[in-house]
């Protein structure tokens, strides 16, 4: 009888463990791998990147095994609410909106909306890629073109200024270096890709308009996991901290893709 009651309470643990589908030790880290560098795959669809190495680095933190999830943009905030991941990762700015459904770490990078403008507008108005935001706000016929919806449009907007909205980004990029619109406010990396596409027509000027705090989410009341992360995210400053690590592996290859900065475009505001 107490070997049967043995059986049957071990039978009751392996279920409900299986019910509950969860293994403690993994921490299941959530971001969309369709943002080089700092989420991506390589060329044997293996998650890399900048994100991809802060999870690992913060799984080695807490003593725990990560699992990469990838989830489209959209659907990360639900899949923290749902439990199917545990906390987010992905270069998600810090947003009132956000912070009513999910909890955020402190900040640890911040993205830059910076400037792409059709190069005649910028040599008749005497702007280069050193000019300021109060300097193009003063140009008051600059025409300024955006994507609904998005910072491209609002930013603008909010300053009082009149915007061509465009579809989509290839739309708002061909505007700019046809010279039907002048300005086009976005992050770094389609501002760059931007110009590297038009570099005839186009200039970057690198004076954000606005530096949008990144921080990881995780579901609303967990604040375990978030202090732990925000103990992390303490570290990161510390000498042969994660910043010098990143910096060290991924410079050369923001270098490249910025064409001014490396690392250190992320990390103040």
């Amino acid at each position: 009888m107490k070997k049967l009651f043995l059986l049957s309470t071990l039978l009751l643990s392996l279920l409900t463990l299986v019910a509950c589908g969860r293994d403690e030790s993994v921490l299941r880290v959530g971001m969309d791998l369709k943002y080089p560098p700092f989420e991506t795959v390589d060329n044997n669809n293996n998650a890399e990147g900048i994100s991809v190495d802060i999870a690992y680095a913060l799984g080695e933190y807490l003593g725990m095994r990560v699992e990469i999830v990838n989830t489209d943009f959209g659907s990360i905030i639900p899949a923290i609410q749902s439990g199917e991941i545990d906390i987010a990762i992905a270069s998600m700015s810090i947003t009132s909106q956000r912070l009513e459904v999910v909890d955020f770490t402190d900040p640890y990078f911040y993205f830059k909306i910076i400037s792409l403008l059709n190069k005649d507008f910028a040599d008749a108005n005497n702007l280069d890629e050193d000019s300021t935001v109060e300097e193009l706000l003063a140009i008051e016929s600059a025409r300024f073109v955006g994507i609904a919806s998005q910072v491209s449009s609002s930013i603008p907007k909010s300053y009082g200024k009149e915007v061509l909205e465009a579809t989509d980004l290839g739309t708002a990029v061909e505007s700019i270096a046809q010279g039907t619109s002048d300005i086009l406010l976005m992050s770094a990396n389609p501002v760059v890709d931007g110009y590297k596409a038009n570099p005839d027509e186009t200039i970057i000027v690198w004076d954000p308009f606005v530096a949008s705090p990144i921080g990881m989410a995780v579901k609303k009341g967990n604040t375990e996991l978030l202090a732990k992360a925000n103990a992390f995210i303490e570290t990161f400053d510390d000498e042969g901290g994660l910043y010098e690590v990143l910096a060290t592996k991924w410079d050369a290859l923001l270098l490249e893709r910025l064409g001014r900065y490396g690392l250190s475009f992320y990390l103040n505001e």
